[in-house]
């Protein structure tokens, strides 16, 4: 998963930094909440993990806007020195999903990072998904369609499967290549481009279909879906 940090204190970052790594995830640090805020605007995150008190605008400013202007939905952790009551209810009520109070303990941390996660994206647990006509095996990276195997590219597995558990979801650009690529990965924007192209010809992903992959300028891809769709295991179907 894609975790943004937000904190004022550099060594505190060190030690999310660390958490979150350790815990097999992908970690995105900032200093300030307007730096948070304007890569919010271009960027994808999975959770976040913010500071009540920074040197511009305020941690409850920074999730307010979040959830005005991004997303109802995004995971959110505030970790600050607060610990009063009142904070904490201030903290929830302006939407934040959990709350911790500073010296982070990590193994707490990891639990609850895990937690909001496994909440927030079920899917990503489940070992077969159905979606309509598709079928994803995750034991075997594989994919069926209308119940005929699909060659498919083990990248190309990884980037169907994070747009089909997103569905609905713009992910930027740069959020799927960390998926598919790795966050150290140095790819050509074009290759993501490539393998999205491959994707729409492969699952019949194009415009006008039921399912099919838009592609937003400036950001990056949506699996578009019919409105009533959700997944379901075996034992749905």
């Amino acid at each position: 998963m894609r975790i943004a940090a937000l904190d004022d204190d550099a060594l505190q970052l060190q030690l999310l930094e660390q958490v979150v790594t350790e815990a097999g995830h992908s970690c995105h640090s900032f200093l300030k909440g307007t730096a948070l805020q304007q890569a919010l605007r271009r960027e994808s995150f999975d959770l976040l993990l913010v500071d009540w008190e920074l040197p511009d605008v305020p941690g409850t400013q920074v999730v307010h806007w979040v959830r005005e202007q991004v997303s109802k939905e995004l995971p959110i952790i505030f970790i600050t020195h607060r610990s009063e009551e009142a904070d904490i209810v201030e903290g929830l009520n302006c939407g934040a999903d959990d709350f911790m109070i500073k010296p982070i303990r990590a193994a707490e941390l990891r639990a609850r990072m895990s937690a909001l996660l496994r909440r927030a994206y079920p899917l990503s647990a489940q070992s077969v998904l159905n979606f309509g006509p598709y079928r994803f095996i995750t034991a075997t990276n594989s994919i069926e369609m209308e119940g005929q195997p699909v060659e498919i590219t083990h990248r190309e597995y990884t980037l169907a499967l994070t747009l089909f558990q997103n569905q609905g979801r713009l992910l930027s650009r740069d959020h799927l290549r960390e998926v598919v690529w790795g966050h150290n990965s140095e790819v050509q924007s074009r290759s993501l481009d490539t393998h999205v192209s491959r994707l729409r010809n492969l699952l019949n992903l194009r415009a006008g279909q039921p399912y099919s992959i838009s592609a937003i300028y400036g950001y990056g891809y949506r699996l578009d879906v019919p409105e009533a769709e959700t997944a379901s295991t075996p034992s749905d179907s």
